[in-house]
């Protein structure tokens, strides 16, 4: 990480990706982190699928993987917490270097692969539920034959101690995980898991965390199954394979999945056809390419109701958390409103260019 926890922006650049990624949980788990510097402005506060958030702005899935520093992570500022992607049982992810950073660009590339200690580990870890809004995100094992039963021991194991529960099927660095997104597949898998959450005695919010690569033409079949299916929201949206907008050769030819900068545009644009398709009826948690408070409030105004962050720390440190409230409240003190509430999609309809813009 580029600039976190106070360990010096140019320290952490002349290392690789994942050993400064390493680097940062650890600085994490030894306090040495700049704190919130106060109780949040009240007008950021929601109520969102039953639980009361202190502001929108939360940490993305893939920074705490095995859900080691969910506190730290709250105590910096953050509204909310989404760790894993956590699969059945460990696995180290693909091999090789797997992460690629473009300070040019403000992106990462990342091809990982759910690499993760499994969820009895993280278990363990997250049996204190007092510390705050973490949400768990489940995946499938790399090398299941059967995927869908993988999600739903997801859901029975992690939803004792889950804020509410995150469905990833969108990853694009286990082969064959987005076929799941297909509408048939889609119903068969978010039957399978509603059920297996009816049976349980917590029943967190169920999310599904969507590809920004999605067709537009299969968006509106794939949002009907989800209202259908009863699910309480959606994560728009993964990292994407387009290198669109990506101006350095050799980074864009890197395989994996695209975050920061350069994604902005395409999962804001999607983010505003999911608000427009679901009426804004369904929380929707904005992610990709968030990297100033302008940014922030362009995805609030396409239908976002939470925010999530990951890359953009990595090139703008943890002071980029308390700009975007400021940005935030900014905005509420400036169209006289008391909460985001109207803010939440009010330039949704204006088109696929002005939603993503910032």
């Amino acid at each position: 990480m580029s600039g976190l926890f106070g360990l010096g922006q140019a320290l952490l650049q002349a290392i690789d990706p994942e050993s400064a990624h390493d680097i940062a949980i650890k600085s994490l788990e030894l306090g040495l982190y700049p704190r919130a510097e106060g109780p949040d402005d009240r007008r950021l506060a929601q109520t969102v699928l039953g639980l009361d958030f202190p502001n929108p702005v939360g940490m993305a899935a893939g920074f705490d993987k095995n859900a080691h520093v969910p506190r730290q992570l709250l105590a910096m500022g953050f509204g909310f917490v989404e760790v894993g992607t956590l699969t059945p049982l460990g696995q180290s992810g693909n091999s090789g270097t797997r992460i690629f950073r473009s300070a040019r660009d403000h992106a990462i590339i990342n091809r990982l692969g759910f690499n993760n200690e499994g969820q009895a580990a993280a278990l363990a870890r997250l049996q204190d539920r007092t510390q705050g809004i973490v949400g768990v995100n489940v995946g499938a094992g790399r090398d299941s034959e059967d995927r869908i039963a993988d999600y739903v021991t997801g859901i029975e194991r992690m939803a004792q101690v889950a804020s509410y529960l995150t469905v990833n099927i969108s990853s694009p660095n286990t082969p064959g995980l987005r076929d799941l997104q297909a509408p048939a597949a889609l119903d068969a898998l978010l039957k399978r898991v509603r059920a297996a959450r009816r049976a349980l005695p917590h029943k967190p919010p169920l999310l599904v965390k969507l590809a920004p690569d999605l067709p537009d033409a299969d968006l509106p079949e794939v949002v009907a199954i989800i209202l259908a299916r009863g699910i309480d929201g959606i994560i728009v949206s993964n990292t994407t394979l387009s290198r669109e907008g990506v101006d350095t050769l050799a980074f864009a030819r890197e395989s994996g999945g695209l975050s920061g900068r350069p994604l902005f545009a395409r999962s804001t644009r999607m983010l505003a056809r999911v608000y427009q398709l679901t009426q804004g009826k369904l929380p929707l948690i904005g992610v990709g390419g968030i990297d100033s408070g302008e940014a922030a409030l362009a995805k609030i105004e396409a239908g976002a109701t939470l925010l999530q962050l990951y890359t953009g720390l990595v090139f703008e440190g943890p002071a980029l958390i308390g700009r975007i409230k400021r940005v935030l409240v900014d905005a509420m003190a400036k169209g006289g409103f008391a909460t985001l509430a109207p803010l939440i999609g009010q330039r949704a309809g204006e088109g696929s260019e002005t939603a993503g813009s910032a």
